[in-house]
């Protein structure tokens, strides 16, 4: 009983973990942990795929990977409205569970299982959408605004460690099974988160003494003028520049999927899993590195032009680079910098934006960016990419030169953006880009 007291308080003066917390803390971390290891050990499964289609193909699939993201979004915000949360979560982690068992099995028996093959890559980047965003939701109804204060921090090293250890088992297990089997583990893992938030809502009362907390899901419900999203969006000038930074971000992150799903063609699906789990893995090491040591010296230290710029400028210095050595290796280091950069460095930037909007516009226009403008961004890119190469004729060379342009233009927006949130913080009841890019007013 001492021992464990003397553990208590050594815990709380480490993490400011209460004694009462401790389960429903250590619970949370380890479903955002497991979350984080099935996306992460299924993506290099989905992505492996891909270099077993040409590149029109790949942008058939993006095109209606956006129409997909749309509906679901729609639907999810239907169910908001039906299901009592706490019902809510289980359904979601349950149906995401058994789907991804039936795919699993689905693969064994059909004999021709491309259609499947195609499904499943468009099924795991829909999950990729809801998994963490239902997650946080599941958090912000279960703890105070002071008690999240304290341990979401805390709570968020499950995801780091998740997606370090989600690669590395992907990366050893395809070398002693295969591809279809860490499917198989993984469809399996899915059915863990269920069964903690089975135990974990209770402890909202039972523990956390929270049972008048409730999570705001307003943003996600099917009310009202389906297109206020929208109307905000194309109404806000400084929205509308972020959503230009994410759409050059996309081709960039777009051309260097294509290529990297070219060059992985000459191996066989186990060894492109194999390959682009290591890759995860040094991503997220680096992406935790990153954004424990350098994303919030750099913007407090160099200000928001420069680290918006950063790795835009990066990029379109590796392009070139690979427009005169077009190496699996060079555009693998690309991939790595380019993930690690916007994972550690631009994406929390570009988080960092939506605090200079009304509140009202965050929630109604942010699903429009996070959403319609990214996955809009990779249909468009998608296309562009197979035209420009299965149809023009394009080499790597040609569009590694043509990247390095985007990026270029990438930065300076980037840049503008960086100076006109500074502006727009120092004059917070703005929303216009006159005063924030300095035009004639």
């Amino acid at each position: 009983m001492v021992h464990r007291r003397a553990y208590t308080r050594l815990l709380k003066s480490i993490t400011l973990i209460e004694a009462s917390e401790q389960r429903a803390v250590f619970l949370s971390f380890l479903l955002i942990f497991l979350l984080m290891a099935v996306y992460y050990m299924l993506r290099p499964v989905r992505d492996a795929m891909a270099s077993d289609w040409s590149n029109t193909e790949i942008s058939v699939l993006w095109n209606i990977q956006f129409f997909l993201s749309l509906i679901f979004v729609a639907l999810y915000g239907t169910a908001v409205s039906l299901f009592k949360f706490k019902n809510l979560v289980p359904l979601v982690y349950g149906f995401f569970a058994a789907s991804f068992l039936i795919f699993y099995f689905t693969s064994q028996l059909v004999f021709s299982p491309g259609l499947v093959d195609k499904s499943f890559y468009l099924w795991v980047s829909l999950f990729s959408l809801f998994h963490v965003s239902v997650f946080w939701s599941l958090m912000a109804d279960l703890f105070s605004k002071e008690q999240s204060k304290r341990l979401f921090g805390f709570i968020y090293m499950g995801a780091s460690a998740g997606a370090i250890v989600g690669p590395l088992v992907a990366a050893i297990a395809v070398n002693l099974l295969d591809s279809d089997a860490l499917m198989f583990a993984a469809s399996l893992m899915m059915l863990l988160p269920l069964l903690i938030v089975v135990y974990l809502q209770p402890l909202k009362v039972t523990a956390l003494g929270n049972e008048n907390q409730s999570v705001d899901l307003t943003h996600y419900k099917v009310g009202g003028n389906p297109l206020q999203g929208f109307k905000s969006f194309f109404s806000s000038p400084f929205l509308l520049a972020i959503a230009l930074f994410l759409l050059l971000y996309t081709a960039i992150s777009s051309f260097a999927y294509f290529e990297q799903t070219n060059l992985l063609r000459g191996f066989d699906r186990d060894r492109r899993t194999e390959i682009l789990a290591l890759l995860a893995l040094v991503v997220n090491v680096l992406t935790f590195l990153l954004g424990f040591l350098a994303t919030g010296r750099l913007a407090t230290k160099w200000g928001m032009p420069v680290t918006l710029a950063l790795i835009p400028l990066f990029m379109g210095a590796a392009l070139v680079v690979l427009a005169f050595a077009p190496m699996l290796t060079i555009l693998l280091a690309l991939q790595v910098a380019r993930q690690a950069g916007n994972y550690g460095i631009t994406r929390p930037a570009r988080e960092m934006l939506f605090t200079a909007v009304p509140r009202e516009s965050r929630f109604k226009s942010k699903p429009v960016v996070d959403v319609a403008i990214y996955r809009g961004g990779d249909a468009i890119w998608g296309s562009a990419f197979a035209l420009l190469t299965d149809g023009v004729g394009l080499g790597m060379a040609a569009m590694a030169g043509t990247g390095a342009v985007i990026a270029a233009i990438w930065a300076a927006t980037g840049a503008a953006l960086g100076v006109a949130f500074e502006r727009k913080t120092s004059f917070p009841a703005s929303d216009s880009l006159a005063e924030g890019f300095g035009d004639e007013k």
